[in-house]
């Protein structure tokens, strides 16, 4: 089966408290049941969470079902989802360059040491 990979950074407030809650919160077992399932019925089929500094960057993997779009429209009226939104939003601050109301931004890949010609 294809998957896709998606890599999407986010900031967390310049707070170590604010920081130290958001790692809590997001430890096995961390995020409420309800989050996981919503996340796994979407056709994702892995995603972890890595941080430094006040910098998150998610790596997730997606079947070709995945779609972002019905993703966002099934989450927003999920209530536990939007709990867990309205929470995580205390510790988050959005990229500069995000658009209005963007929280996590996908990056593009710009290079790739396979697609680079083999040296001698």
């Amino acid at each position: 089966m294809t998957r896709t990979r998606h890599v999407l950074l986010l900031d967390l407030q310049d707070d170590p408290a604010a920081i130290a809650a958001y790692r809590h919160w997001h430890r096995p077992g961390g995020p409420p049941a309800a989050v996981s399932r919503a996340i796994r019925a979407e056709g994702i089929t892995a995603l972890e969470i890595w941080h430094v500094g006040d910098r998150l960057v998610m790596l997730m993997e997606t079947t070709p079902e995945f779609d972002p779009a019905a993703k966002a429209a099934r989450d927003g009226a999920d209530p536990d989802v939007q709990a867990w939104e309205t929470l995580m939003d205390r510790f988050q601050r959005p990229l500069p360059f995000a658009r209005d109301g963007q929280k996590w931004v996908e990056a593009e890949r710009i290079y790739a040491l396979a697609d680079q010609p083999s040296c001698p």
